[in-house]
């Protein structure tokens, strides 16, 4: 079963058609989905001048059969710790949303989705960075 979890930057180059983004969603059996991404695609579409129209095709997505918006939970928690007890230790911080969504790719048991190389610095975190 090939699980993924789309990063902001990553929904938003599969809506502008991005060829190689478009491909690993067709292939998904799940797509993650997390609250911070959404939280982050709300906020950038109240800047925009589109913001019905980008708000009506994020919810015709997340109602695919395929696309789960997981529960962040107290395991969420612990990774969300672990991440950024180990980025400080390294002296190598990352947006606090980035560590939320890391948590939950790896309590997903996805695959990430992303544009941010930053990622790559999480221990046990599997990153596809197109």
């Amino acid at each position: 079963m090939i699980r993924i979890l789309l990063d902001t930057n990553a929904y938003s180059a599969f809506k502008k058609g991005d060829q190689d983004i478009v491909e690993i969603c067709r292939r998904a059996d799940e797509i993650f989905m997390p609250v911070p991404v959404l939280a982050e695609l709300r906020s950038g579409f109240k800047n925009g001048s589109k913001e019905q129209k980008n708000l009506d095709e994020l919810h015709a997505f997340t109602f695919s059969p395929r696309v789960r918006i997981p529960v962040m939970s107290e395991q969420t928690a612990l990774f969300y710790a672990e991440i950024y007890t180990s980025l400080k230790a390294q002296g190598n911080p990352i947006p606090v949303n980035d560590i939320w969504i890391a948590a939950c790719t790896l309590e997903s048991g996805a695959v990430l989705i992303t544009r941010d190389a930053h990622f790559r610095r999480i221990p046990g975190l599997l990153v596809n960075a197109v």
